[in-house]
């Protein structure tokens, strides 16, 4: 028998409080260690999913269930110790120095390990995030793209089995982008995130949820599911599989937005 779920959703459904469908019927399964990027145009309903997910907004209707358990049924420290959550908002107190600031994600499992574990285990986030050399400069003094790195290691000083991103490599160069999304590949943790570059999926995702509308248009593994005409129906933009070096690289052509049907 396949192995259960670790993030099973069904039927999920959001409404705001003014009656403004921003979601509408998703469901899927993801399997413990999987990396998924959901992906689709501004307003398609992405970030409200994700919230949603991690338990940031109440659900309207339908369920969301992390490893059996339903995440209504969580208390706040019981997903705290499971989830961690990196957003586009997430707020720095400039006064705090980077090493006192990625040390808050330990608050939550503070008591289930020695204060030198925690120094150990800090001291090796800082290491793989590359912002060592950074420790003990205030969050103030740091650029947009530290400060990105700075939360994601903030979340991953909390040890989560289940990692959320809202759009992980905003404010990294290129090399940046490549060196945070392997690391985050790399971890063997479920993550879910939002990317916009879909280059970067194919490299750095095993599966990828498509989303038109406040609806799921398609989810599955990524060579299944991204497909150029998936691509166009959803973006509106060429998408190719180039042959390079025995592998397939894709590419955008974006002119294909202002082509005339």
């Amino acid at each position: 028998m396949p192995a259960p779920a670790f993030l099973s959703v069904r039927n999920l459904h959001y409404r705001t409080a003014a009656g403004e469908v921003l979601l509408r019927d998703v469901s899927f399964d993801l399997h413990r260690g999987a990396t998924l990027a959901i992906t689709g145009p501004n307003g398609a309903g992405k970030t409200t999913l994700l919230n949603l997910l991690a338990g940031l907004e109440e659900i309207t209707s339908g369920d969301v269930t992390l490893d059996g358990q339903n995440l209504r049924d969580l208390r706040p420290l019981e997903r705290a110790r499971q989830i961690a959550v990196v957003n586009q908002q997430s707020f720095t107190d400039p006064r705090l120095s980077l090493r006192d600031y990625v040390a808050l994600g330990q608050t939550p499992i503070w008591a289930d390990h020695a204060a030198r574990d925690h120094a150990e285990a800090l001291d090796h986030v800082l290491s793989i995030t590359r912002l060592t050399g950074l420790s003990t400069k205030l969050m103030g003094q740091i650029s947009g793209g530290e400060r990105q790195r700075a939360h994601i290691a903030r979340a991953l000083a909390q040890r989560p089995q289940l990692l959320f991103l809202d759009e992980p490599t905003n404010h990294l160069d290129p090399d940046a982008k490549g060196r945070m999304l392997s690391l985050i590949s790399a971890l063997g943790i479920t993550v879910v995130m939002i990317l916009h570059d879909l280059v970067l999926i194919p490299e750095f995702a095993t599966h990828v949820a498509l989303m038109k509308e406040t609806r799921m248009t398609a989810f599955g593994r990524v060579d299944q599911v991204q497909t150029p005409d998936a691509v166009r129906d959803i973006f509106g933009v060429g998408y190719h599989l180039l042959p390079h070096e025995g592998r397939q690289i894709p590419a955008l052509d974006i002119r294909k937005s202002n082509t005339p049907t």
